[in-house]
């Protein structure tokens, strides 16, 4: 039996560090990894962990020189090259180096590289964790690692995890990106309970552990969350929950029915101080349905005056702001303090323009306010709304009994016999008589007659008319104030769409009206004026706003109404719309949710291909959902139902070619044939 040889190590020794260079032998050409400078403050705080590979520099004929070249460990070289030019490191300083003699050096430099083998990621989560223990802050961490703070935080939530989880990553039964789905809900044993449900699970995706550890809980941005204030339900004892891998808007609230006490309190206490105002009634709600001051009508309050204080404060911010615009309008970038100053004047003027609504007493007597919660979770308050039971009794100047009275004197009143009144007996000097019913309709009717021929040969007469009447039964709710019996309808639609009062379209709309209410007059009688004096730029643009409130293109079970809907095809074609750039996408509350998963699948179909469909074909209905809402985002896809079609082009005009032969009369006017000179005889 052959005896094995023993191996030998390689000698190590300490070697001035002016005795050593660079080899060209190095394998490393690409940097990598922590700095230079990171390296050399590492060596400076524990030196050098790890000793340096090395051989003799050898002159011509063989001999060793003193020298000693460094084929692997190049970057410690650098870091501690830069430890004695900046006077930390003596340049005679002994370095713990290993001697090579055999070999190639670039052997050394490549075996040292490859043969490394990177910490596992889940050893370092651990050591920091062990570090934390130790009494070390995270900062503390941070600085001996050269990482942020942040990254510390991430290491020891993921640390932080479940024992079984982090021995089912350690087994690569898990990937990273799962892990730290698993982060967001620290109850170890909500998370195992996750983690064995997705073993018979075949979605696995990090989102869906998020979805899974989340549910129940309510998103930070949540409107409700935002009015009752994060810090508020903190102290009131309940949990937020965090995902430091992903933007999370803030987080998760953990205790639902905590936030929506919360939120009940805090609408009750806010309706109340609104109650204080006097109004006749009170709404609260968190949410009301789109359209549901529709059938009321609206009562607008007189904005209160600035006082003389205040108007000279807004005179004085406002020459400001002119004079900081003035001197630097040639500036290319405004200096940080002159930027911030114009932001605290634009601020303070905003605050002094908006100013508190007055209402006169005999308002508060007959209306309300609706109190509820806003898209960005502050306090909607709208005032002044006037239900149909609560209007005042509209007093007439004739007296039920004396108009009874009154008709014994009418030519169809009869006399003391029972007989009819002859109208030739009566006395023909009487002109305080009033004109009978019948003579006061026959004569109207001609003066309505003359009054339409004259209208239809006014155009713009013809339309402030009717723009009055539209705006008297939309906006105050006032139609027979009018002679012209249009009558405009703004439905109030049966069916709430999810988040539709968030759909920038809505909100524009509403804006309009907005803006509108608070520029008419408040009387309706002061209308027809108002709208006289008005230029025609804004009457045509309220005229639009008017016929936009009358549209109503929602197909109904009920009320089909084909015709009608066809017609929104066509008005929508004209128009254009597109319902993308107005802002509508695919959601799981819009969309996805309410539809089957044979017409999900057909949606990612149309939009990403039968790859992507087949992909989450066997996903159940939830995860489906939300992955083909993923899927859907920015491309642009609609159904069918919100698709315009191109509007189809008008066939090109008939041409004629006419032969003019002198004065001739239009019967004797030759064409090309039959069908171009009916055109023509029409057109005559």
């Amino acid at each position: 039996m052959t005896k094995s040889k023993k191996i030998t190590l390689s000698a190590s020794r300490d070697i001035p560090f002016n005795k050593l260079v660079l080899s060209q032998s190095n394998v490393r050409k690409v940097k990598a990894g922590v700095s230079i400078e990171e390296l050399a403050e590492d060596i400076a705080r524990r030196t050098l962990l790890s000793s340096i590979t090395v051989r003799s520099v050898l002159d011509d004929d063989g001999a060793e020189t003193g020298m000693f070249e460094i084929p692997a460990g190049g970057r410690r070289y650098r870091a501690l090259e830069l430890l004695v030019k900046q006077r930390r490191l003596n340049k005679t300083a002994p370095v713990p180096c290993i001697v090579r003699t055999d070999g190639l050096a670039e052997e050394d430099s490549l075996a040292e590289n490859i043969q490394r083998a990177p910490l596992h990621p889940l050893d370092q989560f651990r050591a920091f964790q062990a570090m934390r223990e130790k009494g070390k802050s995270e900062e503390e961490i941070a600085a001996a690692f050269f990482v942020s703070v942040g990254v510390v935080k991430q290491r020891l939530k993921l640390a932080a995890v479940s024992a079984t989880l982090l021995d089912a990553y350690a087994e690569e039964e898990m990937t990273l990106d799962q892990l730290m789905a698993f982060t967001v809900n620290p109850d170890h044993e909500r998370q195992e309970h996750v983690w064995e449900a997705l073993k018979q699970h075949y979605n696995k995706q990090p989102y869906e552990i998020r979805r899974m550890l989340t549910e129940g809980a309510v998103r930070a941005s949540d409107r409700r969350a935002q009015f009752v204030g994060l810090d508020n339900y903190v102290e009131a004892g309940g949990e937020v929950l965090r995902d430091l891998f992903q933007t999370d808007d803030g987080g998760w609230l953990q205790d639902a029915a905590l936030l929506e006490t919360m939120v009940i309190e805090k609408l009750k206490e806010e309706a109340e101080a609104i109650r204080a105002e006097g109004w006749r009634w009170i709404e609260v709600g968190t949410d009301f349905p789109y359209g549901h001051t529709y059938d009321l009508r609206r009562i607008r309050g007189e904005a209160e005056p600035m006082s003389d204080e205040e108007d000279a404060t807004y005179t004085a911010l406002k020459a400001e702001y002119d004079k900081l615009e003035d001197d630097y309008a040639e500036a290319d970038e405004l200096p940080e303090e002159v930027d911030e100053r114009l932001g605290e004047i634009e601020t303070a003027m905003e605050a002094l323009q908006n100013r508190p609504i007055r209402f006169e007493p005999e308002d508060y007597a007959i209306a309300g306010a609706f109190v509820s919660i806003d898209n960005s979770g502050g306090l909607r308050v709208e005032r002044g709304y006037v239900r149909a039971e609560d209007e005042p009794v509209v007093e007439t100047d004739v007296d039920p009994e004396g108009d009874a009275a009154d008709r014994v004197s009418r030519d169809d009143a009869v006399d003391g016999t029972g007989q009819a009144a002859d109208p030739d007996e009566e006395n023909d000097d009487d002109d305080t008589k009033p004109l009978s019913d019948r003579l006061v309709c026959d004569l109207t009717v001609h003066r309505t007659m003359a009054l339409r021929n004259a209208l239809a040969n006014d155009p713009e007469l013809a339309r402030r008319a009717c723009l009055h009447a539209m705006v008297l039964s939309l906006f105050y709710h006032y139609d027979q104030n009018s002679c012209v019996e249009i009558t405009p309808k703004s439905t109030q639609f049966g069916a709430q769409a999810d988040g539709l009062a968030d759909m920038p379209y809505v909100q524009s709309i509403d804006l309009g009206i907005e803006t509108w209410s608070s520029n008419l007059p408040k009387q309706p009688e002061d209308l027809w004026d108002a709208l006289t004096e008005w230029d025609s730029d804004s009457r045509d643009a309220l005229f639009a706003h008017c016929v936009a409130m009358t549209v109503n293109a929602v197909q109904e079970p009920h009320h089909r109404k084909p015709r009608q809907i066809a017609h929104a095809d066509v008005l929508a074609s004209t128009l254009g719309l597109d319902m993308v750039k107005a802002g509508w996408t695919p959601t799981a509350d819009s969309y996805l949710g309410s539809v089957t998963k044979a017409q999900i699948l057909a949606a990612v179909r149309d939009a990403k291909g039968d790859k992507e469909a087949n992909r989450i074909a066997g996903f159940k209905k939830p995860d489906m959902v939300e992955a083909a809402e993923e899927l859907l985002a920015g491309t642009g896809w609609l159904p069918q139902v919100l698709r315009t079609a191109p509007l189809a082009e008008e066939p090109d005009a008939p041409e004629f070619e006419i032969i003019d032969d002198g004065d001739v009369t239009p019967d004797e006017l030759v064409v090309e044939d039959d069908e171009e000179a009916v055109a023509l005889q029409a057109a005559e």
